[in-house]
């Protein structure tokens, strides 16, 4: 059975690969080029180690899609107040999404990636589960996975921890098997999303208030992409009780801040809501939810309020709750779905 294996050049999308030819698939590589150019560092790691496993490799260019679908949606969200998760947006757009179209026209019936997570078949079903690897588990990432992709999709690290990834690779004598991860968003690799955000824009996001709950003007902001929910160091305020950023009022143009103890919050509201099981959930219902990537989960119930939006009822208060941010909910390694915080 052939198979279309997305390749970035790392280690974990490489060892993936040596699992799916021991595991007798007929493994083709890919490596999608979403900025830069064609003939990266990425791409070169990922075609020498597809030559040195005997794998046809292929590039695919898909710069306009990842421009209009990810960088475009990245900056309208930072302009919108929120703080996305752009990853997020790329693996149901792209790495789930036209990399499955380029997959059924090469042949291949099975597409396959790197990332920590585990497809099981249940029934008639297709479930996600949480990866082995606790530090390395990605489901919270894949939420919007559909029935469709996970009919034909095989995670081959799922079951394995980093370390015995790095084993693998070393066993296989594959070149990239020390090589480090990148821990930045891949376009904005330096971690200067402002500077990509004013590059992108051509302008300088405007200044404006500082504001307390009440309204009482506390100083003045530098443009609002460059706070997020939660910070207190670098306001430039020059007062000693600490302030925290609670929002960022986009429309007018302000930031409200407040203390510590303002921060926590036991509700959520999120829409835009994907269903793994292909099919709404019976409401209200209890699950395990966490509101970023390295959130720990917490008990919460989970209320429909309208057409594809729920409100989420933490047991105990959350911090920092961000719009923008993807909220996950768990029964236990399963994942139920998720939504973007609003």
């Amino acid at each position: 059975m052939k198979v279309l294996l997305g390749m970035s050049g790392g280690v974990d999308s490489s060892a993936a690969a040596v699992c799916l030819q021991r595991a007798g698939y007929e493994c083709i590589g890919a490596t999608m080029v979403m900025h830069g150019e064609c003939d990266s560092d990425g791409v070169s790691d990922a075609r020498a180690v597809a030559q040195a496993l005997g794998m046809d490799f292929h590039v695919l260019d898909v710069r306009e899609e990842f421009r209009r679908f990810v960088m475009e949606e990245f900056v309208s969200s930072y302009l919108r107040g929120e703080t996305p998760n752009p990853c997020i947006v790329c693996n149901k757009t792209l790495k789930f999404g036209l990399f499955a179209d380029k997959a059924t026209a090469l042949g291949a019936e099975k597409i396959a990636t790197g990332h920590y997570a585990v497809v099981e078949k249940c029934g008639d079903r297709y479930l996600l589960k949480k990866g082995k690897d606790p530090q390395k588990d990605q489901s919270y990432v894949l939420y919007n996975l559909t029935q469709k992709v996970l009919s034909r999709l095989i995670l081959p690290l799922g079951a394995m921890d980093k370390s015995e990834v790095r084993e693998l690779a070393l066993e296989a004598s594959l070149r990239n098997a020390g090589k480090k991860e990148s821990q930045d968003i891949c376009f904005v690799p330096d971690g200067d999303y402002v500077g990509f955000i004013e590059r992108y824009t051509s302008k300088i996001p405007p200044e404006g208030d500082f504001v307390l709950r009440d309204g009482k003007v506390m100083g003045r902001h530098k443009g609002i992409i460059r706070y997020t929910i939660g910070q207190h160091k670098k306001l430039g305020l020059g007062i000693h009780t600490p302030l925290y950023v609670l929002e960022k009022d986009a429309e007018n143009n302000r930031i409200i801040l407040g203390s510590n103890e303002e921060l926590f919050t036991r509700t959520v509201v999120a829409k835009d809501l994907n269903w793994i099981a292909d099919s709404t959930p019976s409401f209200p219902f209890r699950a395990a939810a966490k509101i970023r990537y390295r959130h720990t989960e917490q008990g919460a119930t989970v209320e429909l309020i309208a057409d594809d939006t729920v409100r989420v009822t933490f047991d105990e208060p959350q911090r920092a709750a961000t719009p923008g941010q993807a909220v996950v909910f768990y029964d236990g390694d399963i994942v139920i779905g998720g939504g973007t915080v609003v």
